[in-house]
């Protein structure tokens, strides 16, 4: 009970609501917040009490049957709760930490209560400060899983033929790195790898260069397609890779430089359009290639210039190509320091099924220029013969066997002689140049002249 001679602080309003319109305390209108959602109201699990608050459900806090008073003679509000347990209770309030009894009951009071309405005005400010501060930067690894994700579920708007994929992912992968490097890193030293005459040899160059240097091969494949080629009038008459790589790179008075971008990502989008307009027929037009091009050929013939040249279909060819694309590109990741992964496994099956069935044909021109043991049973087109069991293992590997003779033979493995087994990644990288012979990782058994006729002839598939 109030004393008769002291003001109701409460006088002039409606049980359960504010002071009226025009009502005043200290000269100033009552300031009124919106009120926090409960954690229960949400449906979520209530927050952990506050230390330093009184516990959500204050009993001792409540009403003592008298209907309002307190035993210490002030005043209940708020479901019976005084104005000292309504303002401990602000704390918790701020944090959405209370019952939903004790939140109605500060509610109702922070409309009557100047003081503790502005109060909850700042705990609710200083709330907003103790959530942790959250890093504005991205994951450095998103960008790469994005890719990965947008690379393997994103349907072409155009169906691509199934051997031109490689191609088409190899390419976009390579340029998600070219994008992420910086204006000095192009001009970062790149040493290309490659066997010749069964000798390792070496260019050195710049990352500018190598894409250069896809730039001026691609074009090859864009011939065959009627595209515009990039070197234009300075193409060199003969289809040789390495004779348009050095035209290209002497072509101009400077280092190639990061505007070698451009050109490179639009030429190998025409050639990817253009084949997926044309169809999978497309796969069995020729592409030539110079005598330094020999990958995958079915024939050769000598050109004007007493040149061998090779025609290669154009399934193969895109195969090839996007071969050429992953090796070069982890080339540039070496030189600049960027982590890069093989292609993905039905890809890199493309490459090695490729590579192996190069082999045959590789093996008969190392044969006629002296490199390799002569042919110890020649047979009859199609019949099987001496054969060696390649065994590729991992991702994208598999089983091929080669016939060692000559290139029509039959594999047969009633006729293996020798066995070989090897990574996938090792077997492409020797393929590639990036490993000798001697040391690539292969478990080797049976014929000991077979087994390095055939490493040596996957090595001498490699070129600038």
């Amino acid at each position: 009970m109030n004393r008769p001679d002291q003001p109701d602080p409460h006088d002039g309003e409606e049980p359960g609501r504010g002071p009226r319109d025009g009502d005043r305390q200290g000269d100033r209108r009552t300031p009124r917040i919106p009120a926090p959602r409960s954690p229960v109201e949400d449906g979520g699990l209530p927050l952990p009490q506050v230390p330093g608050a009184p516990p959500h459900h204050v009993q001792d806090a409540r009403d003592n049957g008298d209907g309002g008073s307190r035993g210490d003679g002030s005043r209940g509000d708020g479901d019976g709760l005084d104005h000292h347990v309504l303002k401990s209770l602000l704390g918790a309030w701020a944090l959405s930490a209370c019952s939903t009894p004790e939140a109605t009951a500060v509610e109702e009071h922070l409309g009557t209560c100047g003081p503790c309405a502005e109060e909850a005005l700042r705990l609710r400010d200083a709330v907003g400060l103790l959530h942790p501060e959250e890093s504005l930067d991205l994951d450095p690894g998103l960008r790469t899983r994005v890719l990965e994700s947008c690379l393997g579920r994103r349907p072409p708007r155009i169906p691509l033929p199934e051997w031109a994929a490689p191609y088409d992912a190899e390419t976009a992968r390579l340029d998600a790195l070219l994008r992420d490097i910086g204006d000095a890193e192009w001009h970062a030293p790149v040493r290309l790898r490659w066997f010749e005459d069964d000798v390792p040899v070496n260019r050195k160059t710049t990352v500018a260069g190598v894409i250069a240097h896809l730039l001026a091969v691609d074009g090859l494949v864009g011939a065959a397609l009627g595209l515009t080629d990039p070197l234009g009038v300075d193409a060199p008459p003969v289809p040789d890779p390495t004779r348009r790589t050095e035209t290209f790179w002497g072509a101009s008075r400077f280092p190639p430089t990061r505007a070698v971008r451009e050109p490179w990502r639009d030429q190998t989008h025409e050639l990817i359009r253009t084949v997926s307009f044309a169809g999978g027929g497309s796969g069995r037009l020729g592409v030539e290639y110079g005598v330094a091009g020999a990958r995958g050929a079915a024939g050769g013939a000598d050109d004007a210039e007493g040149c061998r040249t090779f025609t290669v279909p154009l399934r193969d060819s895109m195969v090839e190509r996007a071969f050429e694309c992953w090796i070069h590109a982890e080339d540039i990741a070496e030189a600049v320091d960027y982590p890069y992964e093989p292609p993905s496994p039905r890809h890199l099956h493309h490459m090695i099924d490729l590579a192996a069935r190069m082999l045959p044909v590789t093996l008969a021109e190392r044969r006629r220029a002296g490199r390799a043991a002569p042919a110890r049973e020649l047979v009859a087109a199609g019949a099987p013969g001496r054969s060696l069991r390649l065994e590729v293992e991992g991702v994208g590997g598999g089983e091929w066997f080669i016939p060692l003779d000559s290139p029509g033979a039959s594999g047969s493995a009633e006729c293996e002689v020798a066995h070989i087994a090897l990574d996938g990644v090792e077997f492409c990288r020797l393929a590639a140049g990036h490993v000798a012979p001697e040391e690539a990782a292969a478990g080797q058994m049976g014929d000991r002249e077979a087994i390095r006729d055939v490493l040596f002839a996957a090595a001498s598939l490699s070129r600038l």
